[in-house]
């Protein structure tokens, strides 16, 4: 049986890199034009195909009106920043509101001008490529972008076109969003209760607090890999990659596969690495971005403080193999997976978790701090890890050691954690999923006609 093709519209503040919106909406891509359909992109940021593609500047949460916006919806500094940068016509849109609960009206001008515009480009876009269903990735979830939210919302409401809200993290899940003062906001956008829309969280914690403050409903749907494909071996063109990063010969490969923010707990990682009594190091895959830099600097110090080698790599772990401007070799993030002795994962927060899966899929021993959604939704499936609960004891140290001297050991576990995650977190579950919310959307007759 064949489902009949649909036009489907991705519409998310950013679908570029290897962040985890974009990564998922990657896989969900990719299931979805294998069942027949064709999906088009509309974003403020995007490496996506142009041809099927609307990049609206004002969508991305890091323009310069969208960031102010923001800054002024849930920062305490505002008025200090604002006087700092010495820019009248910004200046201007602040009041000297006396709590942060209160709003300066021209920022309520400035939201709603952007909505009204952003909404008209949303119009457009769904005429020009014929759009059927609407997937938002995120940007009804996180109010990173008031207005596109409020945008999107409007549009559902106005039109009742079908859609699909993909929630990766909500906003009381953030603590620099509970104080504020966009809550009516909040409360119509993030996420809106429209009849029309259908939910997906990626955990089960999620699904739950979702009907306890809404009321709404909400299919689970994990993260997944394509677990059917098991990755190739390793060639040649990353054979030179630990002297590449810097390990030394006779040292330990650690890899901590993240972004340098303060949720990935990347301190218990230094400890561990200092506290396991052999030559190693650890390399970190992925920059500071967007949530500044002043984490990085801790972890700098930390790192200097227990006198640990921390390779900072960015710049030679990218999305895709290529040289460097003075000529060295960038390589992909599976390159330094396949090549590492153990991933350390030490988050205290995550939605759901791509650095564990990606572990899993490169067969690689992984060290877990136990973040709520491993315990509920991942844990319980039979997985074997090295598992601490907030801090490193001797027991994680006794176990990693263990894992590391004994190969067979680790092959076992390696093999029983990809067959798990075969069977719960691999495209096929996606596949049968994305198929239950096309018929919710469409109906059967409408999916398979």
């Amino acid at each position: 049986m064949t489902d009949k093709p649909r036009r489907i519209g991705f519409v998310s503040t950013r679908l570029a890199g290897t962040d985890g919106v974009s990564l998922e909406t990657t896989k969900w891509v990719t299931v979805l034009e294998r069942l027949g359909h064709t999906c088009c992109y509309f974003a403020g940021k995007s490496d996506w195909p142009a041809e099927r593609s609307r990049v609206v500047p004002e969508a991305y949460f890091r323009h310069e009106a969208i960031d102010e916006i923001t800054n002024v919806s849930f920062s305490n500094d505002w008025r200090q920043q604002a006087a700092q940068r010495g820019d009248p016509e910004i200046y201007a849109i602040y009041t000297q509101a006396v709590s942060r609960h209160v709003r300066p009206r021209l920022v309520t001008q400035r939201i709603h001008e952007l909505r009204d515009f952003l909404k008209q480009q949303l119009y457009s876009f769904v005429h020009d490529f014929q759009v059927e269903l609407l997937i938002v990735e995120n940007a009804l979830t996180i109010p990173l972008n008031i207005p596109l939210g409020l945008a999107l919302t409007e549009l559902l409401a106005e039109t009742g076109l079908p859609a699909i809200a993909h929630h990766h993290d909500f906003h009381w899940e953030r603590e620099r969003f509970l104080v504020n003062c966009v809550a009516d906001y909040l409360n119509a956008a993030f996420p809106p209760t429209l009849p029309g829309i259908k939910h997906v969280v990626i955990n089960s914690i999620a699904a739950r607090e979702l009907s306890h403050r809404t009321g709404i409903s909400a299919m689970v749907v994990p993260n997944v890999m394509d677990f059917e494909q098991p990755p190739p071996p390793p060639d040649d063109y990353a054979a030179d990659i630990r002297a590449a990063l810097g390990v030394r010969l006779g040292e330990r490969f650690f890899l901590q596969p993240t972004r340098v923010v303060q949720r990935k707990g990347i301190e218990h990682a230094i400890e561990l690495t200092r506290r396991m009594g052999l030559p190693a190091c650890l390399v970190i895959s992925h920059a500071a971005g967007d949530e500044g830099n002043s984490y990085e600097r801790r972890v700098h110090d930390f790192a200097d403080l227990m006198d640990v080698r921390v390779i900072f790599e960015a710049e030679l772990i990218r999305d895709d193999r290529a040289l460097t401007l003075d000529g060295r070799k960038i390589y992909q993030l599976a390159d330094a997976y396949q090549h590492a002795d153990l991933v350390t994962y030490p988050s205290s927060i995550e939605g759901f978790g791509n650095a564990f899966l990606e572990a899993v899929y490169f067969r690689r021993p992984i060290v877990v701090n136990g973040y709520s959604t491993f315990e509920v939704d991942i844990k319980p499936r039979g997985f074997h890890v090295i598992e601490f609960d907030g801090y490193i004891t001797e027991e994680t140290l006794a176990q990693t050691r263990r894992v590391l001297s004994d190969a067979e050991l680790a092959g076992q576990m390696a093999d029983l954690n990809y067959e798990l995650a075969r069977q719960y977190f691999s495209y096929a579950v996606l596949e049968r999923r994305l198929q239950t919310l096309l018929a919710d959307c469409f109906g059967e007759a409408g999916v398979n006609d």
